[in-house]
């Protein structure tokens, strides 16, 4: 077993990385700026974390030192670790290792990925895996509410990812099973040249998975090159009809797969759905046995498992952490919180909610993720509010990145006819928004920075309201 010092330890993707390794039996140790729920779990598993980054964080015998992307050079512990020659990986590489780790192990890995979704399919899957009983190990992007986790190392014969397509490390990945669920332009820091360096990148993590699943009705991934598994939801291998709210019909080859029901709204999640239900069939799940004490097996056992006993545990998933997320109600205000940082995914989210509450009820507070995704998706920002009866717009969450001329909320908001700019932080954001806000209302907070924090901060301003 071997000892791992993680630099930046508290965040959801490194922090899910360390309980896996701590759950294979290994030693972990890291550092963070702040302390956090993640850190206090991984202390309960075991973990010694320090709040503060200093050489003195960072053992002599550490095998391999773990960063994040956020982690400048100059950092102390990264620089020990260069002094001394200990690896330093960057977080894919790890996950990469714990992906082979787990094939030589035999377990199946199903990679999801594309521009949109892959945190709900693999945390889906993840979750239907583990209600039905068959032990799966996971590392996912997000919490999985229901659980509780973002992941886990188990006994069982699947290993689910959710793969991250924006800084390229997709292709360091060998799935036995990759799901694309869709390619849209995003990433324009990494991807210079928009879709084609995209497809390129994808073409290649294609070429090195044993079978790949491609949303047939999306424009991005049938720029891609390869033979492919399809669903969508007319002309492909599988297809989902929606029979009514709630309840979905999957056709594979013509041919009635499940009938299963869901809680999540909007097309987005019916796409998420059949992608999961169709990589779990091409992995298997129909011909899995469990036996009495739950563990799972490929040989004969005391009970089999079908995809429909499997399925009946995507009714009562309710979403991933931060994925149209309900973090509170402040008299009679309902306040919503949503990674959604991409236009299509405010789309998606917006539609489903007004489907649900009624457009006129909807107040978007919209984070702008990055300079330079709002930069080049400008326009199509500007037609992804239309379900929304009423548009807030904040300062740029930067994320590293240095300002760009012209491109502030501000700017945006002024160019987005009827919506609102508030500055600030999301302490002022909320004090501000908070005494204009009416009961029935909505609110939907939009982005993946500091803007999951407006429903704690409207509480407070709330409870001073009042």
């Amino acid at each position: 077993m071997s000892k791992y010092h993680f630099i930046a330890i508290g965040g959801i993707g490194m922090s899910g990385l360390a309980k896996y390794l701590l759950e294979d039996g290994h030693t972990v140790t890291g550092s963070d700026i702040a302390d956090s729920k993640y850190i206090a779990k991984l202390r309960d598993l075991g973990a010694g974390v320090n709040i503060g980054h200093c050489e003195a964080n960072l053992a002599d015998d550490t095998d391999i030192v773990i960063k994040s992307s956020a982690i400048r050079d100059d950092n102390p512990e990264l620089i020990k670790a260069k002094r001394l020659g200990i690896p330093v990986y960057h977080r894919s590489d790890l996950l990469e290792e714990i992906a082979k780790s787990a094939q030589d192990a035999g377990k199946c890995f199903i990679g999801f990925s594309g521009t949109h979704g892959k945190t709900t399919t693999s945390g889906l899957a993840s979750y239907v895996l583990e209600k039905a009983g068959l032990k799966p190990s996971f590392v996912d992007g997000g919490i999985i509410p229901e659980i509780n986790t973002n992941a886990q190392h188990k006994s069982g014969k699947y290993f689910i990812a959710e793969l991250d397509e924006s800084d390229g490390t997709i292709v360091k990945y060998y799935p036995d099973i990759l799901v694309i669920n869709n390619l849209e332009e995003d990433h324009v820091d990494f991807y210079k040249n928009g879709m084609s360096d995209l497809i390129k990148t994808f073409n290649q993590a294609v070429s090195q998975a044993k079978k790949v699943l491609i949303n047939n009705d999306n424009k991005g991934t049938m720029q891609l090159s390869g033979d492919f598994i399809t669903f969508g939801l007319n002309d492909a291998d599988y297809v989902a009809k929606k029979l009514d709210s709630e309840t979905i019909e999957i056709l594979h080859k013509g041919s009635h797969l499940v009938t299963l029901k869901t809680q999540l709204a909007g097309i987005h999640n019916v796409y998420n759905i059949l992608a999961v239900v169709a990589a779990l069939n091409e992995a298997g799940v129909n011909t899995i046995g469990v036996n009495t004490m739950g563990k799972t097996s490929l040989a004969e056992s005391d009970t089999k498992v079908n995809l429909a006993q499997v399925t009946q545990y995507i009714y009562p998933f309710t979403g991933m952490g931060r994925r149209f997320q309900k973090v509170c109600d402040i008299n009679g205000i309902s306040v919503y919180d949503d990674y959604a940082h991409h236009p299509t995914e405010i789309k998606a989210t917006l539609e489903a909610a007004a489907s649900k509450f009624g457009k006129e009820n909807i107040v978007a507070v919209f984070q702008p993720h990055r300079y330079t995704r709002l930069q080049s998706l400008w326009n199509d920002f500007k037609s992804a509010f239309n379900n929304a009866g009423r548009v807030i717009v904040t300062d740029v969450y930067a994320a590293s990145e240095d300002p760009i001329d012209g491109i502030s909320g501000k700017n945006f908001a002024e160019d987005l006819e009827g919506s609102e700019y508030i500055s600030g932080n999301m302490e002022v954001v909320a004090e501000k928004l908070m005494p204009s806000l009416k009961k029935g209302n909505v609110v939907i907070g939009l982005g993946a920075g500091t803007i999951t924090a407006l429903g704690k901060n409207l509480e407070k301003a709330g409870c001073v309201a009042s």
